[in-house]
């Protein structure tokens, strides 16, 4: 198992000393399939250049001690930005997404089921958040109660297009 903290403690600095915020390292796959994604994001979203930056600052950092000897089986490195719809995993990810639409799922509990809640996150601390849930009701949760939350991009409201004439009231009228 590939120790993430050690990942994250070794290449926030580089990626805070460009103005970038590292938002998530995840590892996963196995054999040559394996994928090491760094996530990074600022205030007023991340742009190409940005994407290019991190993976310039980040690459030389993890073929270097310490994180060489993590690291000796192939792998890719993926950076990008969190997305539209990002995972929310820490305390810091929550607070930032007070205000927004979330989609939570919830652990099993004793005899209460896993489920899913959508929801609007009204306040979040160190130990937990709340949610105003779609149906109008606001619940606490704790982070061991969340087994997976992400932001949910909503459309906006699809614009209205003017009603088209039939074709045949846009033909000059034919004169014999």
């Amino acid at each position: 198992m590939i120790d993430v903290d050690k990942i994250v403690g070794s290449i926030a600095p580089a990626l805070n000393a460009l103005g970038l915020d590292l938002y998530d390292v995840e590892f996963s796959g196995s054999g040559r399939a394996r994928i090491l994604r760094v996530l990074v994001d600022r205030d007023g979203g991340i742009d190409l250049e940005g994407i290019a930056a991190a993976t310039e600052a980040v690459s030389p950092l993890l073929d270097a001690p310490p994180l060489d000897a993590l690291l000796t089986a192939p792998y890719a490195l993926e950076v990008s930005s969190p997305g539209l719809e990002r995972p929310l995993r820490t305390p810091v990810h929550f607070r930032r997404a007070t205000g927004e639409t979330v989609s939570v799922k919830t652990r099993a509990a004793g005899d209460q089921p896993a489920r899913r809640v959508r929801g609007v996150i009204t306040a979040a601390t160190e130990a937990g958040f709340d949610l105003l849930a779609d149906d109008g009701t606001t619940a606490r949760f704790t982070y061991d109660d969340v087994s997976q939350a992400r932001t949910v991009f909503e459309w906006g409201p699809q614009p209205k297009h003017p009603k088209s004439k039939k074709a045949s009231s846009l033909r000059e009228p034919v004169t014999q």
